[in-house]
């Protein structure tokens, strides 16, 4: 009986911020995965080892969380002054899709150094020691970010004394700026709201009404009060993920708010855009124990946020939540606003699963619509492997 071969594609598995994921060259995928369609899904889907029912991806190079199951396509911008086109496909663990609705912050810390080692950034462009500013365009959101890269003798810096909670050893600072935050072409504040009431089941919140802020910046994010639900805001990951019902709770808010920012026409449609809307709970500041052991006090942190990703509590903050946090935060009247005590603060340190994070935006209200012009943070990124990744031949 004949068997299909398997073949190999050039890859490169990286660490960017609290996430890891798989890296190509446009060019290097088979023809058929360089465009848009089934084929390119069929195949980030085998290499990542997905869908499992087993929820391990033990056949793939998954990590079998929301932080892990990630793929990125680079290739040479065209547009003027670009130099690198990324595309972000999040892989479900468990159903046959490819979520292409958003971006991940925390990668695009990771694609500068690839686009540079890959030969994506004009070598003109490169200082030999330095910082090189490498200008991405997002491509699922249409969104410029500028990374900047650290160079020791002609490569990426990828060592450092720069420490990150959520990872356990320290590495070379990048420092992010996302331009023009407000995600895709419409208001930032979708529904022309800074807070109002969202309807969900009665099983969600008494009285099936339910204060938020909902903000498409980085990734459209669902904000709502910690308390409101029963929570302090100081959860760690087992607090929410083992509790079936909370979960459950949590993705009516995403699947309710998904209609009301006019992301979905039918609730039905949640189902199969899982990596966006973002649901956080926020909450004031106060002392909490992170989930490494280490105390975080309360004069440590702004306010505190929790949010979900793939439908569990993330293990620290994804990157473009962090954008949506300090975006909110910088437009005096929303939900996490408050939660950090009012004002417009051009920054704010936040606390999370694993410990805090400072982002930083400045808004400003023009012709009665708040715009921010830009949001930064820092983060880090490793190369973990390189060279190939093989999947059977007729897996897509």
């Amino acid at each position: 009986m004949p068997h299909t071969p398997q073949i190999k594609i050039p890859a490169t598995y990286m660490r960017g911020g609290t996430s890891k994921g798989v890296f190509f060259r446009l060019q290097d995928l088979p023809e058929a995965a360089q465009m848009p369609g089934p084929a390119r899904d069929a195949l980030l889907l085998r290499v990542i080892g997905s869908p499992d029912p087993y929820g391990k991806q033990t056949d793939g190079m998954g990590g079998a969380t929301s932080s892990t199951s990630k793929t990125v396509i680079l290739s040479k911008s065209d547009k003027a002054d670009h130099d690198v086109d990324y595309l972000f496909g999040q892989v479900a663990i468990d159903k046959p899709f490819v979520d292409w609705s958003g971006n991940c912050g925390n990668l695009s810390a990771a694609v500068g150094s690839f686009a540079i080692a890959n030969g994506l950034v004009d070598e003109a462009r490169l200082p030999a020691n330095g910082m090189a500013k490498v200008r991405i365009w997002q491509a699922n959101i249409g969104k410029t970010i500028i990374a900047h890269v650290p160079m020791t003798d002609g490569e990426v810096q990828e060592t450092g004394d720069f420490e990150l909670d959520g990872v356990t050893f320290p590495a070379a600072e990048v420092q992010l700026e996302f331009m023009d935050p407000a995600d895709g072409e419409g208001a930032m504040f979708p529904t022309g709201h800074l807070v109002e009431e969202l309807t969900v089941p009665e099983e969600v919140v008494a009285g099936g009404r339910l204060r938020v802020t909902m903000i498409n910046a980085g990734i459209p994010t669902i904000f709502v009060n910690a308390a409101d639900l029963g929570y302090t805001g100081t959860e760690l990951q087992d607090d929410i993920n083992n509790d079936e019902v909370a979960l459950a709770r949590f993705e009516a808010i995403r699947t309710h708010g998904a209609l009301q920012m006019g992301l979905i026409s039918h609730l039905e449609e949640a189902a199969s855009r899982q990596h966006t809307p973002k649901v956080a709970f926020v909450a004031p500041s106060s002392a909490y124990v992170a989930s490494s052991g280490k105390p975080i006090a309360a004069e440590d942190t702004d306010l505190l946020v929790r949010a979900l990703s793939m439908g569990k509590l993330h293990h620290a903050m994804m990157g473009t939540c962090a954008v949506a946090i300090g975006t909110a935060a910088a437009v005096p009247g929303t939900l996490v606003n408050l939660a950090a005590g009012g004002g417009q603060p051009s920054a704010v340190r936040f606390g999370h699963p694993s410990g805090t994070l400072r982002v930083g935006a400045e808004a400003a209200l023009t012709d009665g619509q708040w715009t921010v012009t830009k949001a930064i943070m820092s983060r880090s990124a490793r190369v973990l492997m390189e060279g190939w990744v093989r999947v059977p031949g007729d897996a897509f």
